[in-house]
């Protein structure tokens, strides 16, 4: 089967309202709908922006084909007025938004979409599935980058993941600050760096684990990794370095009490002159896994599972709603469900030092920037046309630079408020 086409992700109820609309002479009014959360995931005081490059491509392609229209018409959810509609759909309005990269709090108006009320409501599974995925990723290999403290970290999860979201969250973990992927497809799409060694099943299919490291070796040369820890892992270090010599670019743990191994291994390793031999380290790896490792010789971790789902938080419990119809706030009134009416823009307020301090989420047009106020959205697609974005490099640095801007305590693993306060001004 062919990959899913962008306009295949629409959910039946959206072109309910969509044929409804044509229906009643409401698809054309002049809409604006947010993308926004109501509250970090438990123990979370930050989120990430992730997906936004993906996002706009995938809306540049947003069209219905033949087979797809269809489709929805021999099954009823259309009608030939709906099949019309969607055969010439063309999104021709604005998307607005925080940069890839930027980090956002409960009610921070991270995408705006703007236009006709049935060319942007189609619109909704499609925002919400890249950005509430991607973040989420992004948000936990953040708090892992964070974890390591400046040792590198590969992300290895495409085998714990959908085959496509296994790429998406390759690309948004190295936004988060991941240096390598063992995704090759995310390598070649993106240009990630990628890594890897090989696995247990290449150690059993040789006769003895050193006949399996001579022929990575001869293959490789020294510049590679040898995993170690198929039978024993003292043994494995010591026929890895009697086969590779003392110049072997790194060993990899994958298993036992990591702490311990790694300071016992690190010294096997120098007692054998390989004292610039690499430990890399593996095995279900979360934030707080890597952090109890702070004190450890590791010089880096593959995280997989973690990464990939979310470390807990597979979602960024991202909402797409409308706030504007014709110019006139509109507001979902709902138990805990409630929203704020009004397109918004937002600045972040920071301190002369550079500090971030608090996020101020205003009407659009009501003035309140002062000197050391950096505004958050810009321009995405204007009237249907993408607009050129930053490169996947110029996003990672973004987000390494909004990490310094919060405050420590923003940063830490325990739960807590959000890193910065945030306030919202309501509509007049």
């Amino acid at each position: 089967m062919s990959p899913l086409r962008p306009a295949l992700l629409t959910d039946h109820y959206e072109l309910t309202m969509v044929s409804a609309a044509l229906r009643d002479g409401t698809a054309d009014r002049r809409c604006v709908f947010e993308v926004f959360t109501r509250r970090l995931p438990a123990g979370r005081r930050y989120g990430v922006v992730a997906g936004t490059g993906r996002l706009v491509e995938m809306i540049r392609d947003f069209r219905f084909h033949a087979d797809e229209v269809e489709f929805l018409r021999r099954t009823g959810v259309v009608d030939d007025r709906g099949a019309e509609w969607l055969t010439n759909y063309r999104f021709t309005g604005d998307v607005d938004g925080y940069a890839e990269g930027e980090l956002f709090f409960p009610n921070s108006p991270i995408l705006t979409v703007s236009g006709g009320f049935a060319e942007c409501v189609v619109l909704e599974t499609l925002v919400l599935s890249v950005l509430n995925h991607d973040s989420a990723v992004a948000a936990a290999a953040a708090r892992m980058v964070t974890a390591a403290r400046g040792r590198a970290l590969i992300e290895m999860g495409a085998r714990r993941a959908h085959e496509e979201a296994a790429v998406a969250a390759a690309r948004a973990a190295y936004l988060a600050g991941f240096r390598f992927t063992s995704n090759l497809a995310a390598g070649q799409r993106y240009g990630i760096p990628t890594a890897g060694t090989a696995a247990h099943a290449f150690t059993l299919l040789h006769d003895d684990e050193k006949a399996a490291f001579a022929s990575q070796v001869a293959t490789l040369g020294k510049d590679t990794t040898l995993l170690v820890d198929t039978y024993d892992i003292s043994q494995g270090i010591r026929n890895a370095i009697e086969v590779a010599g003392p110049e072997l670019r790194a060993v990899r743990i994958d298993s036992g009490d990591l702490a311990v191994i790694a300071q016992q291994s690190r010294e096997l390793l120098d007692s054998l002159g390989a004292t610039e031999t690499k430990i890399i380290v593996s095995g279900d790896l979360d934030e707080y896994a890597i952090a109890s490792l702070a004190a450890e010789p590791v010089d880096m971790y593959g995280a997989g599972t973690a990464v990939v789902t979310g470390s807990g938080a597979p979602t960024a419990g991202l909402v797409y709603k409308l706030v504007e119809v014709d110019g006139r706030p509109v507001v979902k009134r709902s138990e805990h469900k409630a929203t704020i009416g009004g397109r918004k823009v937002a600045v972040r307020r920071h301190k002369p030092t550079g500090t971030a301090t608090e996020e101020v989420i205003v009407p659009q047009g009501v003035p309140d920037r002062q000197p050391n106020d950096r505004p958050l959205q810009r321009s995405f697609v204007v009237d249907g046309e993408p607009m050129a974005l930053p490169s996947l490099e110029e996003s990672r640095e973004h987000l390494r630079q909004g990490l310094i801007s919060i405050p420590w305590e923003g940063l830490k693993l325990s739960g807590g408020d959000p890193a910065i306060p945030v306030t919202v001004v309501p509509a007049a």
